[in-house]
């Protein structure tokens, strides 16, 4: 079975609903493969977590096979896949092992949408073959249409960056392509790293809260102006290795969200989001919708961001 990677989107949360670029990239840390009860079974010793967390996959997927079908089975279906042997298979024991942590903003729905795709579409796009606009944009609608069953409503980006391991930049909503990202310094000084919140969230509330403040003038007036102004000029930066000007664009963003987003990052984390605005050690946004999970930390001198935020776990993604 083919291992489906976790994702990041470095930049476009929430803008990407309203058209503005974003930037998603593989995180090949975590990781997910498609696999029977019978191989658990044999690593495991009985009643252990592991076996229990692979009885509790194995009965999720049973829902999502249901919802699966449904699609199967529309009058004019944008996906067909081959429900019997679907069902055969977690009959049989079949679960989603992966390390991906859920309702972290790393995309655990996704890699497993990526991986059922795969192996049970019926023609599916070939990940490998060369994709056009069309195709991207098929896939995508796809996606979004499975991963709806979990959020309910998905853009179908977390599984494409899956299921393609690329990283995929978003021009606009019906303009998507891969792209490439300046090659990585293993001993730069500066880092993007994910800062672990140590709580739960759920993408369908912060969206929620999301849409209901878009009723809002000034909300729309600040997305437009300031949000999506700073998210597009963050992607274009970090796409060219400008990173001087990158922190400076960085620096707004963090403001913008920590101002008008305050519900989507966890209280605690509130004083932290100002001190490295105001001390320039670091900058937060982010980690898709927020509400817990991790957070995307951004730093020019990694071990001075470590210092100041001693007694947080973090973990690098990104060195330059």
């Amino acid at each position: 079975m083919k291992l489906f990677y976790s994702k990041i989107l470095l930049f476009g949360e929430y803008g990407i609903i309203k058209n503005s670029k974003g930037l998603a990239i593989p995180y090949n840390f975590y990781k997910g493969t498609l696999k029977t009860l019978a191989e658990v079974e044999a690593e495991c010793e009985p009643n252990g977590q592991k076996r229990e967390d692979a009885r509790k996959s194995n009965e999720a997927l049973k829902a999502f096979a249901s919802h699966l079908e449904t699609l199967t089975n529309e009058a004019n279906p944008i996906v067909r896949f081959n429900i019997e042997k679907l069902n055969a298979d977690i009959a049989d024991g079949m679960y989603f092992d992966s390390s991906i942590p859920q309702g972290y903003g790393v995309g655990s729905s996704g890699a497993l949408v990526a991986a059922i795709y795969s192996e049970y579409a019926i023609d599916p796009i070939s990940a490998i073959d060369d994709l056009t606009r069309e195709k991207l944009l098929q896939l995508k609608a796809i996606f979004g249409r499975m991963e709806s069953f979990f959020h309910g409503t998905s853009s179908g980006l977390d599984p494409l960056n899956s299921y393609l391991s690329l990283p995929i930049l978003i021009n606009s909503y019906d303009n998507i392509e891969p792209t490439g990202i300046p090659t990585q310094t293993p001993d730069g000084k500066g880092a993007v790293f994910l800062l672990d919140s140590g709580i739960i969230g759920e993408t369908a509330p912060m969206v929620h809260i999301f849409m209901e403040n878009m009723k809002n003038e000034a909300f729309q007036k600040m997305l437009k102006e300031e949000f999506i102004k700073y998210t597009d000029a963050c992607i274009d930066d970090f796409l060219k290795g400008r990173f001087k000007s990158l922190f400076g664009n960085i620096k707004s963003l963090s403001s913008i969200v920590l101002n008008h987003f305050k519900p989507m990052i966890p209280k605690e984390f509130h004083t932290l989001w100002k001190q490295g605005i105001d001390t320039g050690d670091y900058f937060l946004k982010l980690c898709g919708s927020g509400g817990g999970g991790y957070i995307l930390g951004f730093t020019e001198d990694l071990e001075k961001a470590k210092r100041t935020l001693a007694g947080h776990k973090l973990e690098v993604v990104y060195q330059f």
